[in-house]
């Protein structure tokens, strides 16, 4: 008997094989397409979920703030309502509006917070914080408020950078309003070295800032801004895309360096201002004259 394969069983064999192997690319090319799909319908539903939370939050009147709107300190901008991080005199501006209570703004800070802090250190942007509380007029509850006025708090301390991150980390899920709770954000509080005093405490507890909060929601209202976050390089919308380019780290990277090109990185700091002075970032600090 032959060992020869018959030809016709040969054929079909090299028809099965080829078969095969068509299947597999299609299946190859399918779950690059799943992963994809998912990358930018996260992006995406940054968007559609901001939206949702912006327009349902506008007749919120939920607002139990009162009194004049106290400013924490080294606040910058019209109405005091900028909290600058990085070099003053950086040669670009990245504008982020955000809710402590949003999933779509832990989001972006899990992907992006390793570049933003890189490129503020670097002296290529001063980044600009705004603090809103939609998500507390879309589901109730109080904090997205709490929250922002305890991040305000660290602002005074001068930890609004690393405890805004710690935030963000530590974030509930959004139907659970943990963050209304002072004793929750004071806990958290112990993460940031130094921010746990009673001069943090007290601010926290009594609201210090929530007249000021409340205005800055308001101006992200009236700014017809889309939802959180909202994200802005030298004015212009980044998130969720720049032109036809997706955002991500490298393409971040590329259009601060875009922007920067023939510019000098910024090496200014608050005790340092741009101007040469050498005025306290607290203005309360300041000697008599």
């Amino acid at each position: 008997m032959s060992d020869k394969i018959p030809e016709g069983n040969r054929s079909a064999r090299e028809r099965l094989a080829q078969q095969r192997e068509r299947e597999k690319g299609r299946e190859k090319r399918r779950r690059t397409l799943i992963v994809a799909s998912a990358v930018v319908g996260v992006l995406a539903l940054a968007a559609v979920v901001g939206l949702i939370a912006a327009n349902a939050g506008k007749d919120d009147g939920g607002d139990t703030a009162s009194g004049p709107a106290v400013a924490p300190s080294g606040a910058i901008g019209e109405d005091a309502l900028t909290l600058p991080v990085g070099a003053a005199d950086a040669p670009s501006t990245l504008t982020i509006w955000e809710d402590f209570r949003c999933p779509v703004c832990a989001q972006f800070e899990t992907a992006f917070k390793d570049t933003i802090t890189e490129l503020a250190d670097d002296g290529q942007v001063k980044v600009e914080y705004h603090l809103a509380t939609i998500i507390d007029g879309n589901l109730g509850g109080t904090g997205s408020l709490r929250a922002a006025n305890a991040a305000a708090c660290a602002q005074d301390a001068g930890k609004f950078a690393a405890y805004h991150d710690v935030l963000f980390a530590n974030q509930p899920p959004e139907p659970d309003d943990a963050y209304g709770k002072n004793s929750r954000l004071i806990e958290l509080a112990d993460e940031v070295e130094g921010l746990d005093t009673p001069g943090f405490r007290s601010c926290v507890e009594d609201g210090e800032h929530d007249s000021w909060v409340k205005k800055s929601d308001t101006a992200f209202r009236e700014g017809g801004f889309q939802g959180t976050p909202t994200v802005l390089l030298n004015g212009e919308s980044v998130f969720p895309s720049k032109g036809d380019e997706q955002i991500s780290p490298e393409n971040l990277k590329k259009w601060v360096a875009a922007a920067n090109k023939g510019k000098k990185p910024g090496t200014a700091t608050p005790s340092a201002p741009a101007d040469g002075s050498s005025a306290p970032a607290d203005p309360s600090s300041a000697p008599a004259s």
